[in-house]
């Protein structure tokens, strides 16, 4: 089932504590393009499908990377991306974000998302694995 554009964005300004739509946006934005760049194949294309079409599409022609980022340089990476950010509300930002997104794939499709991103993802999602 696919979230509306302002039940996401509710979802994304609720968890970030921002104080309106605008800046919740702004994060979903770059961390959705971001994620992007870290998944491929059905399991992109599953969560792309999800997704509000405006976050669907960002998510499908994500920023480029190299390599898949592990969590604390994926939170690096997202800081000078959304305007005022700091390392420190980066992982404000990107938890909010991608607790949203968590819930919005639900745990069978999330377990897939977890499989392709390095260790660590999974509390950025806010759903910790046993180890």
């Amino acid at each position: 089932m696919t979230l509306r554009r302002e039940a996401f964005l509710d979802h994304v300004k609720e968890r970030g504590k921002y104080s309106t739509a605008k800046e919740a946006e702004r994060a979903a934005r770059v961390v959705l393009a971001l994620l992007g760049a870290h998944l491929v194949g059905e399991v992109r294309a599953q969560l792309a499908a999800r997704l509000p079409e405006e976050f669907a599409l960002i998510l499908l022609n994500p920023l480029q990377s190299a390599e898949p980022l592990p969590p604390e340089r994926f939170l690096r990476a997202t800081a000078p991306w959304i305007e005022g950010a700091t390392e420190q509300t980066a992982t404000w930002d990107v938890s909010a974000v991608l607790s949203t997104v968590a819930d919005t794939a639900g745990d069978d499709l999330l377990g897939q998302i977890l499989l392709q991103l390095p260790v660590g993802y999974d509390l950025l999602f806010g759903h910790p694995q046993p180890t």
